[in-house]
Protein backbone atom coordinates (compact mmCIF):
# COMPACT_ATOMS: atom_id res chain seq x y z
CA UNK A 1 0.00 0.00 0.00
CA UNK A 2 1.38 3.33 -1.00
CA UNK A 3 1.08 5.37 2.17
CA UNK A 4 3.06 8.62 2.30
CA UNK A 5 4.59 8.25 6.09
CA UNK A 6 6.07 10.79 8.35
CA UNK A 7 9.32 10.96 9.18
CA UNK A 8 10.02 7.02 11.31
CA UNK A 9 9.12 8.04 15.02
CA UNK A 10 10.26 5.89 17.73
CA UNK A 11 7.45 3.83 18.96
CA UNK A 12 6.26 0.50 19.62
CA UNK A 13 4.25 -1.34 16.85
CA UNK A 14 1.67 -2.17 19.55
CA UNK A 15 0.77 0.56 22.15
CA UNK A 16 -1.74 -0.54 24.97
CA UNK A 17 -1.09 2.66 27.47
CA UNK A 18 -0.33 6.73 27.31
CA UNK A 19 2.52 7.72 25.76
CA UNK A 20 4.14 8.21 29.04
CA UNK A 21 2.26 7.58 32.19
CA UNK A 22 4.53 7.76 34.57
CA UNK A 23 5.72 11.19 33.41
CA UNK A 24 2.40 12.23 33.91
CA UNK A 25 1.93 10.90 36.90
CA UNK A 26 4.58 12.48 38.32
CA UNK A 27 3.68 16.26 36.88
CA UNK A 28 0.02 16.05 38.53
CA UNK A 29 -1.97 12.83 38.20
CA UNK A 30 -2.45 10.70 35.19
CA UNK A 31 -5.49 9.11 36.32
CA UNK A 32 -6.80 13.05 36.13
CA UNK A 33 -5.69 14.44 33.38
CA UNK A 34 -7.08 11.16 31.68
CA UNK A 35 -10.52 11.89 33.04
CA UNK A 36 -10.65 15.45 31.27
CA UNK A 37 -9.24 14.07 28.30
CA UNK A 38 -12.16 12.01 28.10
CA UNK A 39 -14.09 14.62 28.96
CA UNK A 40 -12.86 17.34 26.52
CA UNK A 41 -12.17 14.58 23.34
CA UNK A 42 -15.65 13.30 24.22
CA UNK A 43 -17.35 16.50 23.77
CA UNK A 44 -15.36 17.07 20.79
CA UNK A 45 -16.32 13.97 18.97
CA UNK A 46 -19.98 14.98 20.09
CA UNK A 47 -20.43 18.02 17.85
CA UNK A 48 -21.76 15.94 15.13
CA UNK A 49 -24.66 14.61 16.78
CA UNK A 50 -25.29 17.66 18.88
CA UNK A 51 -25.69 20.09 15.99
CA UNK A 52 -28.12 17.50 14.47
CA UNK A 53 -29.80 16.23 17.31
CA UNK A 54 -30.39 19.19 19.19
CA UNK A 55 -32.84 21.03 16.57
CA UNK A 56 -34.75 17.46 15.78
CA UNK A 57 -37.80 18.29 17.22
CA UNK A 58 -38.07 21.86 16.03
CA UNK A 59 -38.07 20.26 12.46
CA UNK A 60 -41.88 20.50 12.07
CA UNK A 61 -41.98 24.31 13.26
CA UNK A 62 -39.09 24.97 11.45
CA UNK A 63 -40.24 23.74 8.06
CA UNK A 64 -43.88 25.60 8.98
CA UNK A 65 -41.52 28.81 9.24
CA UNK A 66 -39.77 28.63 6.57
CA UNK A 67 -42.71 27.51 4.02
CA UNK A 68 -41.06 24.50 3.13
CA UNK A 69 -41.50 20.66 3.10
CA UNK A 70 -40.13 17.40 4.88
CA UNK A 71 -37.58 16.86 2.33
CA UNK A 72 -36.13 20.20 1.79
CA UNK A 73 -35.93 20.54 6.03
CA UNK A 74 -34.29 17.10 5.78
CA UNK A 75 -31.88 18.47 3.17
CA UNK A 76 -30.06 21.07 6.47
CA UNK A 77 -29.59 17.93 8.37
CA UNK A 78 -27.85 16.23 4.66
CA UNK A 79 -26.08 19.72 4.21
CA UNK A 80 -24.09 19.82 7.97
CA UNK A 81 -23.73 16.08 7.57
CA UNK A 82 -22.04 17.03 4.16
CA UNK A 83 -19.87 19.83 5.89
CA UNK A 84 -18.68 17.40 8.56
CA UNK A 85 -17.18 14.83 5.81
CA UNK A 86 -15.53 17.63 3.79
CA UNK A 87 -14.04 19.02 6.61
CA UNK A 88 -12.71 16.21 7.99
CA UNK A 89 -10.88 15.80 4.64
CA UNK A 90 -8.66 19.02 5.03
CA UNK A 91 -8.18 18.64 9.17
CA UNK A 92 -7.69 14.99 8.86
CA UNK A 93 -4.42 15.86 6.84
CA UNK A 94 -3.85 19.06 8.55
CA UNK A 95 -3.06 18.17 11.64
CA UNK A 96 -0.88 15.68 10.60
CA UNK A 97 1.17 18.46 9.04
CA UNK A 98 0.41 21.07 11.78
CA UNK A 99 -0.22 18.91 14.85
CA UNK A 100 -3.07 18.49 16.45
CA UNK A 101 -4.23 21.82 18.38
CA UNK A 102 -3.81 24.57 15.90
CA UNK A 103 -5.88 23.12 13.10
CA UNK A 104 -8.07 21.92 16.31
CA UNK A 105 -8.46 25.40 18.22
CA UNK A 106 -9.11 27.08 14.50
CA UNK A 107 -11.95 24.67 13.82
CA UNK A 108 -13.48 25.65 17.22
CA UNK A 109 -13.72 29.05 16.63
CA UNK A 110 -15.48 28.89 13.13
CA UNK A 111 -17.58 26.44 14.01
CA UNK A 112 -19.36 28.79 16.94
CA UNK A 113 -19.46 31.92 14.57
CA UNK A 114 -21.08 29.99 11.16
CA UNK A 115 -23.82 28.68 14.16
CA UNK A 116 -24.86 32.52 15.11
CA UNK A 117 -25.16 32.84 11.34
CA UNK A 118 -27.67 29.82 11.11
CA UNK A 119 -29.50 31.36 13.68
CA UNK A 120 -30.27 34.51 11.54
CA UNK A 121 -30.86 32.27 8.23
CA UNK A 122 -33.99 33.82 6.29
CA UNK A 123 -34.63 30.80 4.26
CA UNK A 124 -34.52 27.05 3.85
CA UNK A 125 -31.67 27.60 1.31
CA UNK A 126 -29.64 29.90 3.12
CA UNK A 127 -29.76 27.70 6.64
CA UNK A 128 -28.73 24.64 3.79
CA UNK A 129 -25.92 26.79 3.00
CA UNK A 130 -24.71 27.78 6.54
CA UNK A 131 -24.92 24.27 7.59
CA UNK A 132 -22.46 22.60 5.25
CA UNK A 133 -19.90 25.91 6.80
CA UNK A 134 -21.03 24.68 10.10
CA UNK A 135 -20.55 21.43 10.00
CA UNK A 136 -17.50 21.70 7.79
CA UNK A 137 -15.56 24.06 10.79
CA UNK A 138 -17.05 21.81 12.98
CA UNK A 139 -15.37 18.65 12.07
CA UNK A 140 -12.56 19.81 13.24
CA UNK A 141 -12.81 18.75 16.17
CA UNK A 142 -14.22 15.28 15.71
CA UNK A 143 -11.56 13.85 13.13
CA UNK A 144 -8.74 15.39 15.33
CA UNK A 145 -9.99 13.93 18.82
CA UNK A 146 -10.15 10.41 16.74
CA UNK A 147 -6.23 11.29 15.75
CA UNK A 148 -5.66 12.05 18.98
CA UNK A 149 -6.81 8.92 20.74
CA UNK A 150 -5.06 6.99 18.10
CA UNK A 151 -1.59 9.25 19.10
CA UNK A 152 -2.15 7.66 22.69
CA UNK A 153 -3.27 4.34 22.60
CA UNK A 154 -3.76 1.18 19.58
CA UNK A 155 -5.66 -2.06 19.13
CA UNK A 156 -7.56 -3.03 22.34
CA UNK A 157 -6.29 -0.22 23.95
CA UNK A 158 -8.04 1.98 21.79
CA UNK A 159 -11.29 0.03 21.54
CA UNK A 160 -11.70 0.56 24.81
CA UNK A 161 -11.23 4.14 25.00
CA UNK A 162 -13.27 4.57 22.18
CA UNK A 163 -16.06 2.83 24.19
CA UNK A 164 -15.69 5.00 26.90
CA UNK A 165 -15.97 8.30 24.89
CA UNK A 166 -18.94 6.97 23.94
CA UNK A 167 -20.49 7.96 27.45
CA UNK A 168 -19.37 11.31 27.03
CA UNK A 169 -20.67 11.26 23.19
CA UNK A 170 -23.79 9.65 24.06
CA UNK A 171 -24.64 12.51 26.22
CA UNK A 172 -25.51 14.53 23.26
CA UNK A 173 -27.75 12.39 21.55
CA UNK A 174 -29.77 11.62 24.55
CA UNK A 175 -30.04 15.11 26.12
CA UNK A 176 -30.14 17.21 22.68
CA UNK A 177 -33.32 16.32 21.94
CA UNK A 178 -34.81 16.63 25.28
CA UNK A 179 -33.28 19.77 25.81
CA UNK A 180 -33.86 21.24 22.14
CA UNK A 181 -38.36 20.22 23.10
CA UNK A 182 -37.68 21.84 26.28
CA UNK A 183 -35.62 25.31 25.03
CA UNK A 184 -38.72 24.96 21.93
CA UNK A 185 -40.96 26.06 24.89
CA UNK A 186 -38.52 28.99 25.71
CA UNK A 187 -37.58 30.64 22.30
CA UNK A 188 -38.12 29.56 18.58
CA UNK A 189 -36.05 27.56 16.76
CA UNK A 190 -33.16 30.13 15.77
CA UNK A 191 -32.62 30.26 19.40
CA UNK A 192 -31.39 26.44 19.35
CA UNK A 193 -28.54 27.50 16.70
CA UNK A 194 -27.50 30.42 19.26
CA UNK A 195 -26.76 27.76 21.86
CA UNK A 196 -24.76 25.70 19.55
CA UNK A 197 -22.63 28.65 19.02
CA UNK A 198 -22.10 28.85 22.84
CA UNK A 199 -21.44 25.45 23.27
CA UNK A 200 -18.59 26.13 20.25
CA UNK A 201 -17.20 28.68 22.88
CA UNK A 202 -17.45 26.57 25.46
CA UNK A 203 -15.58 23.87 23.59
CA UNK A 204 -12.82 26.04 22.27
CA UNK A 205 -12.17 27.18 25.59
CA UNK A 206 -11.77 23.19 27.10
CA UNK A 207 -9.62 22.86 23.86
CA UNK A 208 -7.45 25.84 24.69
CA UNK A 209 -6.65 24.90 28.29
CA UNK A 210 -7.38 21.12 28.53
CA UNK A 211 -5.32 19.65 25.22
CA UNK A 212 -1.72 19.38 24.79
CA UNK A 213 -0.13 18.57 21.44
CA UNK A 214 0.29 14.73 20.70
CA UNK A 215 2.29 14.47 17.60
CA UNK A 216 5.30 16.15 18.09
CA UNK A 217 7.29 17.72 14.84
CA UNK A 218 9.34 14.22 14.17
CA UNK A 219 6.21 12.46 13.54
CA UNK A 220 4.15 15.13 11.51
CA UNK A 221 3.89 14.10 7.58
CA UNK A 222 5.33 16.41 4.93
CA UNK A 223 5.02 16.37 1.33
CA UNK A 224 2.22 18.66 1.00
CA UNK A 225 -1.22 18.10 -0.95
CA UNK A 226 0.34 15.45 -3.41
CA UNK A 227 1.43 13.49 -0.70
CA UNK A 228 -2.34 13.71 1.08
CA UNK A 229 -3.40 12.43 -1.97
CA UNK A 230 -1.58 9.78 -2.52
CA UNK A 231 -1.83 8.96 1.39
CA UNK A 232 -5.88 8.45 0.79
CA UNK A 233 -5.28 6.20 -2.06
CA UNK A 234 -3.04 3.82 -0.19
CA UNK A 235 -5.52 4.34 2.33
CA UNK A 236 -8.41 3.58 -0.03
CA UNK A 237 -6.24 0.56 -1.35
CA UNK A 238 -5.48 -1.41 1.95
CA UNK A 239 -8.43 -4.01 1.62
CA UNK A 240 -8.91 -4.41 5.43
CA UNK A 241 -8.85 -0.03 6.33
CA UNK A 242 -11.33 0.52 3.13
CA UNK A 243 -13.71 -2.77 4.06
CA UNK A 244 -14.49 -1.33 7.82
CA UNK A 245 -14.51 2.49 6.60
CA UNK A 246 -17.56 0.98 4.75
CA UNK A 247 -19.03 -0.65 7.55
CA UNK A 248 -18.72 2.16 9.56
CA UNK A 249 -20.12 3.96 6.99
CA UNK A 250 -23.15 1.81 5.86
CA UNK A 251 -24.19 1.15 9.78
CA UNK A 252 -24.09 5.05 10.04
CA UNK A 253 -26.34 5.55 7.06
CA UNK A 254 -28.81 3.24 9.06
CA UNK A 255 -28.77 5.70 12.22
CA UNK A 256 -28.91 8.44 9.91
CA UNK A 257 -31.63 7.82 8.42
CA UNK A 258 -33.08 7.24 11.71
CA UNK A 259 -32.15 10.51 12.65
CA UNK A 260 -33.92 12.50 10.09
CA UNK A 261 -37.03 10.06 9.22
CA UNK A 262 -37.99 9.40 12.92
CA UNK A 263 -38.86 13.38 13.90
CA UNK A 264 -41.64 13.35 11.02
CA UNK A 265 -42.31 9.34 11.37
CA UNK A 266 -42.72 9.29 15.29
CA UNK A 267 -44.37 12.77 15.54
CA UNK A 268 -46.32 12.97 12.18
CA UNK A 269 -47.22 9.52 11.82
CA UNK A 270 -47.67 8.28 15.54
CA UNK A 271 -48.70 11.27 17.06
CA UNK A 272 -46.17 11.82 19.64
CA UNK A 273 -45.82 15.42 20.92
CA UNK A 274 -42.10 16.84 20.30
CA UNK A 275 -41.15 16.29 24.20
CA UNK A 276 -42.47 12.41 24.47
CA UNK A 277 -40.30 12.22 21.38
CA UNK A 278 -36.88 13.46 22.69
CA UNK A 279 -37.79 11.16 25.18
CA UNK A 280 -37.87 8.32 23.24
CA UNK A 281 -35.28 9.43 21.28
CA UNK A 282 -32.92 9.79 24.52
CA UNK A 283 -33.99 6.32 25.72
CA UNK A 284 -32.08 5.07 21.94
CA UNK A 285 -29.15 7.00 22.72
CA UNK A 286 -28.96 5.75 25.89
CA UNK A 287 -28.86 2.34 24.04
CA UNK A 288 -26.44 2.94 22.29
CA UNK A 289 -24.17 4.35 25.04
CA UNK A 290 -24.92 1.07 27.14
CA UNK A 291 -23.63 -1.52 24.15
CA UNK A 292 -20.56 0.64 23.48
CA UNK A 293 -19.34 0.79 27.56
CA UNK A 294 -20.46 -3.52 27.30
CA UNK A 295 -18.33 -4.02 24.38
CA UNK A 296 -15.69 -1.87 26.21
CA UNK A 297 -15.89 -3.92 28.86
CA UNK A 298 -15.64 -7.38 26.98
CA UNK A 299 -12.53 -6.02 24.68
CA UNK A 300 -9.73 -7.48 25.36
CA UNK A 301 -11.81 -10.91 26.40
CA UNK A 302 -13.51 -11.31 23.05
CA UNK A 303 -12.06 -10.41 19.82
CA UNK A 304 -13.07 -7.18 18.59
CA UNK A 305 -14.65 -8.70 15.59
CA UNK A 306 -16.88 -10.50 17.05
CA UNK A 307 -18.29 -7.95 18.96
CA UNK A 308 -18.13 -6.19 15.81
CA UNK A 309 -20.36 -8.49 14.90
CA UNK A 310 -22.65 -8.94 17.33
CA UNK A 311 -23.54 -5.17 16.69
CA UNK A 312 -24.10 -5.70 13.06
CA UNK A 313 -26.44 -8.71 14.03
CA UNK A 314 -28.75 -6.26 16.33
CA UNK A 315 -28.79 -3.57 13.57
CA UNK A 316 -29.96 -5.93 11.09
CA UNK A 317 -32.85 -7.84 13.74
CA UNK A 318 -33.48 -3.96 14.58
CA UNK A 319 -34.25 -3.52 10.62
CA UNK A 320 -36.59 -6.54 9.76
CA UNK A 321 -38.43 -6.09 13.16
CA UNK A 322 -38.95 -2.50 11.82
CA UNK A 323 -39.62 -3.37 8.18
CA UNK A 324 -42.25 -6.36 9.90
CA UNK A 325 -44.16 -3.39 11.99
CA UNK A 326 -44.46 -0.95 9.62
CA UNK A 327 -46.18 -3.15 6.94
CA UNK A 328 -47.87 -4.82 9.46
CA UNK A 329 -49.48 -1.90 11.54
CA UNK A 330 -48.10 -3.04 14.40
CA UNK A 331 -47.97 1.07 15.36
CA UNK A 332 -45.53 2.94 17.91
CA UNK A 333 -45.10 -0.16 19.92
CA UNK A 334 -43.60 -2.25 17.34
CA UNK A 335 -41.51 0.71 15.46
CA UNK A 336 -39.95 1.90 19.08
CA UNK A 337 -38.45 -1.46 20.11
CA UNK A 338 -37.03 -2.03 16.82
CA UNK A 339 -35.24 1.48 16.58
CA UNK A 340 -33.95 0.66 19.73
CA UNK A 341 -32.50 -2.35 18.64
CA UNK A 342 -31.20 -0.46 15.74
CA UNK A 343 -29.33 2.11 17.69
CA UNK A 344 -28.14 0.01 20.67
CA UNK A 345 -26.03 -2.51 17.93
CA UNK A 346 -24.02 0.65 16.50
CA UNK A 347 -22.74 1.28 19.92
CA UNK A 348 -20.67 -2.34 19.49
CA UNK A 349 -20.17 -1.33 15.53
CA UNK A 350 -18.69 1.95 15.84
CA UNK A 351 -16.00 1.64 18.65
CA UNK A 352 -14.39 -1.64 17.44
CA UNK A 353 -14.35 -0.75 13.50
CA UNK A 354 -13.06 2.33 14.25
CA UNK A 355 -10.07 0.56 16.53
CA UNK A 356 -10.00 -2.14 13.82
CA UNK A 357 -9.60 0.16 11.11
CA UNK A 358 -6.67 2.39 12.54
CA UNK A 359 -4.02 0.09 13.05
CA UNK A 360 -1.80 -1.54 10.61
CA UNK A 361 -0.29 1.25 7.95
CA UNK A 362 -3.10 3.36 8.99
CA UNK A 363 -1.60 3.90 12.72
CA UNK A 364 1.53 5.98 11.08
CA UNK A 365 -0.94 8.53 9.40
CA UNK A 366 -3.86 8.39 11.80
CA UNK A 367 -5.26 12.24 11.44
CA UNK A 368 -5.49 11.12 7.33
CA UNK A 369 -6.98 7.49 8.32
CA UNK A 370 -9.61 9.29 10.48
CA UNK A 371 -10.37 11.74 8.05
CA UNK A 372 -10.94 8.88 5.83
CA UNK A 373 -13.01 7.36 7.95
CA UNK A 374 -14.74 10.52 8.95
CA UNK A 375 -15.62 10.94 4.77
CA UNK A 376 -16.98 8.25 4.44
CA UNK A 377 -19.20 7.75 7.61
CA UNK A 378 -20.81 11.22 6.85
CA UNK A 379 -21.37 11.23 3.18
CA UNK A 380 -23.38 7.88 3.64
CA UNK A 381 -25.07 9.41 6.17
CA UNK A 382 -25.89 12.42 4.58
CA UNK A 383 -27.01 10.16 1.16
CA UNK A 384 -29.21 8.46 3.33
CA UNK A 385 -30.65 11.17 5.29
CA UNK A 386 -33.17 12.28 2.33
CA UNK A 387 -34.61 8.97 1.72
CA UNK A 388 -36.62 8.87 5.06
CA UNK A 389 -38.92 11.75 3.47
CA UNK A 390 -38.65 10.57 -0.52
CA UNK A 391 -42.45 9.31 -0.34
CA UNK A 392 -43.66 12.36 1.81
CA UNK A 393 -44.38 12.70 5.25
CA UNK A 394 -47.20 10.54 5.56
CA UNK A 395 -45.19 7.02 5.68
CA UNK A 396 -42.67 5.47 7.10
CA UNK A 397 -41.78 2.44 4.53
CA UNK A 398 -39.01 4.47 3.04
CA UNK A 399 -36.98 4.87 6.56
CA UNK A 400 -37.65 0.88 7.49
CA UNK A 401 -36.82 -0.52 4.46
CA UNK A 402 -33.53 2.09 4.09
CA UNK A 403 -32.41 1.44 7.62
CA UNK A 404 -32.81 -2.38 6.69
CA UNK A 405 -31.09 -2.62 3.39
CA UNK A 406 -28.48 -0.57 4.81
CA UNK A 407 -27.98 -2.85 8.15
CA UNK A 408 -27.90 -6.10 5.48
CA UNK A 409 -24.96 -4.48 3.43
CA UNK A 410 -22.92 -3.54 6.10
CA UNK A 411 -22.81 -6.69 7.50
CA UNK A 412 -22.05 -8.48 3.91
CA UNK A 413 -19.22 -5.84 3.35
CA UNK A 414 -17.92 -6.72 7.32
CA UNK A 415 -18.19 -10.81 5.97
CA UNK A 416 -16.34 -10.25 2.72
CA UNK A 417 -13.94 -7.21 2.21
CA UNK A 418 -12.84 -7.89 6.11
CA UNK A 419 -12.25 -11.65 6.51
CA UNK A 420 -8.51 -13.07 7.27
CA UNK A 421 -6.66 -13.79 3.70
CA UNK A 422 -6.58 -18.21 2.77
CA UNK A 423 -2.92 -18.49 2.93
CA UNK A 424 -2.90 -18.21 6.71
CA UNK A 425 -1.35 -15.22 7.50
CA UNK A 426 -3.86 -13.78 8.92
CA UNK A 427 -3.78 -9.72 9.65
CA UNK A 428 -3.91 -8.94 13.35
CA UNK A 429 -6.71 -6.51 12.82
CA UNK A 430 -8.82 -9.79 11.95
CA UNK A 431 -8.88 -10.62 15.71
CA UNK A 432 -7.54 -8.36 18.15
CA UNK A 433 -7.30 -4.86 16.70
CA UNK A 434 -3.70 -4.73 17.27
CA UNK A 435 -1.32 -3.86 14.55
CA UNK A 436 1.11 -6.26 13.13
CA UNK A 437 4.90 -5.57 13.37
CA UNK A 438 6.46 -2.91 11.62
CA UNK A 439 8.60 -4.34 9.32
CA UNK A 440 12.50 -4.26 10.29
Amino acid sequence: MAIVRPRPPERKAIMTQTADPAAETATGGWMDRRLWLILILGSLTAIGPLSIDLYLPALPALAGDLSTGAMQTQLTLTACVAGLAAGQAVAGPLSDTLGRRRPLLAGLAAYAAASLLCAAAPTVETLIALRVVQGATGAAGIVIARAIVRDLYQGVAAARFFSTLMLVTGLAPILAPVAGGQLLRLMPWPGLFAVLSGVGVALFLGALLGVKETLPPARRATGGLRATVRTFRGLAADRMFAGYALTIGLSFGAMFTYISGSPFVLQDIYGLSPQTFGIAFGVNALGTVTAAQIGGRLAGLVRLRLLLAVGLGMMTAGGAVLLASVFTGAGVYGVLPALFLVTSGQGFVLPNATALALTGPASEVAGSASALLGVTQFALGGAAAPLAGIAGPDTAVPMAVSIAALAVLASLVTATATRAPRDGGADARQDTGAAPPSPG
